[in-house]
């Protein structure tokens, strides 16, 4: 079937990130004391059985991790379950030069991840793009 995933940055007018400017140093602004060195993608839906949905997710992160893990240029790799609201997220970490690249690279695995997830019933596949800092 047809692939319903959902961009939640450009799906709620938020300015795309590639519009900010990340400098040789490696480092981007958003304006003089909002500043950013990393910027991460999320992979995010909502599970419905913890039996079921959740231990298949977790299957299919698992069954990808070590692809994600060695994207050049990946700081982290977390995973976000919330049992109330039924959250799973993937969010993954990237030092900000090296961002484009993976991005180009279509953000691999990510088609592959999100298929196979979408094959288990789970509801409202999403990615978003944002910078994500340690303070």
């Amino acid at each position: 079937g047809a692939h319903v995933f959902r961009d939640a940055a450009r799906a709620t007018s938020v300015r795309p990130l590639a519009s900010f400017h990340c400098s040789a140093q490696t480092m981007g602004a958003f304006n003089d004391n909002v500043t950013f060195s990393h910027i991460a993608r999320e992979w995010r839906c909502k599970w419905e059985s913890k039996e079921g949905d959740l231990a298949e997710l977790q299957k299919v992160l698992d069954s990808k991790l070590a692809a994600i893990k060695a994207v050049d240029g990946v700081v982290s790799v977390q995973r976000v379950v919330c049992g109330g609201c039924q959250d799973y997220k993937v969010v993954t970490k990237l030092d900000a030069d090296k961002f484009g690249a993976w991005e180009e690279a279509k953000f691999a695995p990510e088609a592959e991840f999100l298929a196979e997830i979408e094959k288990l019933g789970v509801k409202r596949i999403e990615t978003q793009t944002y910078t994500l800092e340690t303070l």
